[in-house]
C-alpha cells in the first residue's frame, strides 16, 4: 500500500495519480494507492478558490499535462472538498482497492468532466457507481485523523507520498514562479525513478 497525502481538488494531485496508476499498469504492479485526506482548507483555514486552481491548471495543461483537464470548468469548482474526502474515505473503510478507485473518480469527475464534486447530486452519482452509500455528513473524525498523521509524518503539502517511512512531495512535477508567473514541468527521470522504487518488488 502507498500512503498518498493528498486533496481531492488539488490539480497536482490529479496529475500523479494518473501517471502512476498508468505507470503501475505498465510495470504490472500491484500496490494499492491508500489516498488520505490531506485537507487544504483546515491546512490554510479557508477553503481553496476556484481562481488560483485554475491558473494551475492552466499552467498543467500547458507545460506538463496537455492531455488531461479537457473539460475543467472553474465555475463547477466546490466550495468544500471535505465531503467528498468523507465518501473516499467511506470507500477505503470498504475495500482498499475501492477506495482507490472512488478517489480516482472523484477527480475525474473534478478535472476531466467538469462536475461540482461537492455538489450532493454529484457524490450520490460517484458512491451510487461503486455500491456505496452517501455519507450523511462530512466525516471529520477520518478527515481529521488523516490529517493529525500526515503533520506526523511530515507532510509538505498536496500530493505528498510515501513509500515506507520514507516521504515523496509532488514527485511527478517541477514548480516554482518566475516574475509572477506560475512555472510547471513534468519531471520524466524523477517520476520513472519514483515510479520503479514504488512498484519494484519489496
Amino acid at each position: 500500500m502507498i500512503d498518498v497525502f493528498a486533496d481531492v481538488v488539488c490539480p497536482f494531485t490529479h496529475v500523479g495519480l494518473r501517471r502512476l496508476v498508468a505507470r503501475r499498469a505498465d510495470l504490472g504492479g500491484d500496490e494499492i494507492l491508500h489516498v488520505r485526506a490531506w485537507p487544504l482548507e483546515l491546512v490554510n483555514g479557508e477553503p481553496l478558490a476556484a481562481e488560483p486552481v485554475a491558473e494551475e491548471v492552466d499552467a498543467l495543461r500547458e507545460h506538463a499535462a496537455p492531455d488531461l483537464f479537457e473539460r475543467f470548468d472553474a465555475d463547477c469548482f466546490p466550495a468544500t472538498s471535505l465531503p467528498a474526502m468523507t465518501l473516499a474515505a467511506s470507500a477505503y473503510r470498504r475495500d482498499a482497492r475501492l477506495g482507490e478507485q472512488v478517489s480516482l473518480h472523484l477527480r475525474d469527475m473534478l478535472f476531466e468532466q467538469g462536475r461540482d464534486i461537492g455538489a450532493p447530486e454529484v457524490l450520490a452519482d460517484i458512491a451510487q457507481a461503486h455500491g456505496l452509500d452517501l455519507p450523511a455528513a462530512v466525516d471529520r473524525t477520518s478527515i481529521d485523523a488523516d490529517w493529525e498523521e500526515g503533520r506526523r509524518r511530515g507532510v509538505e503539502g498536496s500530493p505528498h507520498f510515501f513509500l515506507g517511512v520514507q516521504g515523496f512531495f509532488c514527485p511527478s512535477l517541477e514548480i516554482e514562479r518566475v516574475d509572477g508567473q506560475l512555472q510547471i514541468g513534468f519531471d520524466p527521470e524523477g517520476f520513472e525513478e519514483f515510479a520503479e522504487r514504488a512498484f519494484s518488488p519489496r
